[in-house]
């Protein structure tokens, strides 16, 4: 990454524009259906959300300017030790740069200092990009979802050990 890409924790400030990534990303791809989190309502509040014990959410900057995000979170009914991969988007102009992929890795580096065992998330075949990253990165399919997100409207699901 160049020095003009910056990873920081969500501030209360960012609400606004991470939840514009999210709904932008996804309705780009026609996955902004119901179920999903273009109609959560947490997307607009995710500082307040992540402040939950066992949580984190990172932002990237690129010049300052918010690019995307990514999170961990304990979301009830996991299996002891795992926590959910959540809200992992980019803006179109930040992809195909390694930025997920660098997201996707200190999300989970996080999660493995704080004690979680596995990393459990949740995507559709419109994101087969994203998925297709999960997958190089050692994440493995699995034929049900677990714990209790309330987005129905995913039906890949997935699961890494750390």
């Amino acid at each position: 990454m160049t020095n003009d890409i910056q990873i920081r924790n969500i501030e209360l400030a960012d609400n606004t524009a991470i939840a514009a990534v999210i709904r932008n990303a996804l309705a780009e791809f026609g996955a902004n259906k119901p179920g999903t989190v273009y109609f959560d309502p947490t997307t607009d509040h995710l500082y307040e959300l992540f402040k939950a014990p066992g949580s984190v959410y990172f932002m990237a900057l690129k010049n300052n300017v918010i690019v995307g995000g990514c999170g961990i979170f304990p979301t009830e009914g996991l299996p002891a030790k795992t926590c959910e991969l959540v809200k992992l988007y980019l803006d179109k102009n930040a992809r195909g740069t390694g930025l997920g992929k660098q997201l996707l890795l200190k999300a989970m580096g996080w999660a493995k200092e704080n004690g979680y065992d596995q990393v459990y998330l949740e995507s559709m075949p419109e994101l087969s990009k994203a998925v297709s990253i999960y997958e190089k990165v050692g994440f493995v399919r699995i034929n049900h979802a677990l714990g209790k997100s309330g987005h129905d409207g995913c039906d890949i699901w997935m699961v890494k050990k750390l």
